[in-house]
């Protein structure tokens, strides 16, 4: 339930240059400067504060939000960017200073964080069919959300610049925040900025990303805790999880991918009847762990062989592979053993004339024509963002009374296509922040990890992430792995969604454990 309070609140954050000035793109020269400073008198952000209250967790509290943007500026107080988020602050507590405070963000790169908000986190959430049927058109319903870490934890959403209504003012470009490092480093600031503007710096801090946001978690734990201006972290959720991407990169000569996404296919081939009914009978879990130990032992040492592998060993490999995938042995022939997921989304219900989704594989789409080596489309993307885009716009809007008519990015392929993978100035060919989150570790002794798994996801499959923090210097006994009978948005499907918020709430009290 909300009130009908607003009360619009204008004010303008300096920026500290120590971490902004560290990159060379944030330099003007003085005929830009000169330029920008008319820019800068004309910049009034807008935030606007509402009072709300919510039953959440079977528990009545009374919250603020508060809606608008915080203008990102260099050492001369020039405008460097404009992040808008949303920071939900419950106001029916003694002590805030007690109460932890969770960043969130998407990924894309180049997503706002409306899957997030409106799906798990917030105080509102749009509902879409749980059993992977299309979302059809408006009206959606949007519910008060019954789920939300709100009385657990303030919450803060972040639209990284390019997404949302974030945006590079004066004569700075997107692109000079579009990168793995320059991210990081303007949503430090913010963070830093957002932390002493609401006196929370001594406040246990989570963050919390989905998809590319995970790599952003990884990243921007590193901005944090890697200076002498520590700002430590508490705890990292990664909801969706990619931070490897060698294993989610086909190329030849990288056979890491089609070893990580084999549990994934081998879950899909189970929920779409394309398995024999003796493995049907084992049940999902088990069906899928046989496909882990394949994977990693008998099909891993058959690609690493290649052309060396003998005739009666290949065959074997073959019948396996058929069995966990669903496809036939024939397929499987031409194909030299590797299935890519795009291939296998297209190919696994051919024979019905449907394809599967990329971000939850119990979807399934109609293409134009069924001969084709790829979808058309993602069924599960198109399934899911009608209903998240009418629910983020009509809430931002209506609820919190914001005026903005700018266009609302939900996903910019421009952001996407423009983004710098280079990390701290290194080229990688393939970009691995794992290692970040290891060191991280290794000097912060309370920093803990939560990682959520959809067992339908060909966008991060689960076993890609398994393999990933099986090495690269991460501590184990500081990770909770979970799985979910869904997908990448694994909060959409009903049972899934009651599970991940429990298992939330017991991430944030490990002293109950």
């Amino acid at each position: 339930m909300c009130s009908q309070a607003s009360i619009p609140h204008k004010f303008t954050l300096a920026v500290s240059a120590a971490i902004i000035l560290s990159s060379s793109v944030f330099i003007f020269s003085a005929s830009a400067a000169a330029e920008t400073k008319t820019v800068t008198a004309s910049i009034e952000p807008e935030i606007v504060v509402t009072e709300h209250r919510a039953r959440i967790n079977d528990n009545k509290i009374n919250y603020q939000a508060i809606a608008g943007e915080t203008i990102l500026e260099d050492s001369k107080g020039l405008p460097l960017a404009s992040i808008f988020s949303i920071s939900y602050l419950r106001t029916d507590v003694k002590d805030v200073t007690k109460r932890p405070v969770t960043f969130i963000f998407n990924g894309g790169p180049g997503s706002a964080s409306l899957w997030l908000h409106m799906g798990l986190f917030g105080p509102k959430r749009v509902v879409v069919p749980g059993d992977a049927t299309d979302d059809g058109a408006a009206p959606y319903p949007l519910v008060e959300n019954e789920y939300s870490m709100l009385d657990e934890s303030d919450l803060i959403f972040i639209d990284p610049v390019g997404t949302g209504f974030s945006r590079a003012l004066g004569d700075n470009k997107g692109a000079d925040f579009w990168g793995v490092t320059e991210d990081a480093k303007s949503i430090a600031e913010f963070m830093r900025r957002w932390l002493i503007e609401h006196g929370r710096w001594n406040s246990l801090k989570y963050l919390a990303g989905e998809s590319y946001g995970t790599t952003r978690a990884a990243a921007l734990v590193d901005e944090l805790q890697g200076g002498w201006t520590d700002i430590s972290i508490n705890g990292v959720m990664l909801i969706s999880s990619i931070l490897d991407f060698s294993h989610a990169r086909y190329q030849p000569g990288n056979n890491q991918p089609y070893i990580g996404f084999l549990p994934t296919m081998a879950a899909t081939a189970f929920y779409h009847n394309k398995v024999s009914a003796v493995d049907k009978a084992m049940g999902l879990e088990a069906f899928i762990d046989a496909a882990r130990q394949f994977a990693i032992t008998d099909y891993a040492l058959a690609l690493l062989q290649g052309n060396r592998l003998d005739s009666a060993t290949y065959q074997n490999i073959r019948t396996q592979l058929a069995r966990f995938t669903g496809l036939s042995e024939n397929y499987l022939d031409r194909v030299n053993l590797r299935v890519s997921a795009s291939r296998y989304s297209k190919q696994l219900l051919r024979d019905q004339d449907l394809t599967i989704g990329r971000l939850d594989s119990r979807y399934k789409g109609v293409d134009y024509d069924s001969g084709g080596e790829r979808t058309d489309n993602d069924p599960s993307g198109y399934g899911i963002d009608g209903a998240y885009t009418a629910a983020i716009h009509d809430y931002v809007y209506k609820d919190l009374g914001i005026k903005m008519t700018r266009p609302f990015n939900v996903l910019s392929y421009e952001v996407n296509r423009g983004w710098n993978w280079n990390v701290s100035g290194k080229q990688m060919h393939y970009v691995n922040v794992a290692p970040m989150l290891g060191r991280a570790q290794r000097e912060n002794k309370d920093l803990r990890i939560f990682v959520a798994n959809g067992y339908f996801d060909f966008a991060t499959p689960f076993f890609a992430t398994e393999n990933t923090f099986a090495d690269n210097g991460i501590d184990n006994s500081r990770v909770s792995m979970h799985y979910y009978a869904a997908g990448h948005m694994m909060y959409i499907e009903p049972d899934s969604l009651a599970q991940l918020a429990k298992d939330i709430r017991h991430f944030y009290h490990p002293e109950k454990r």
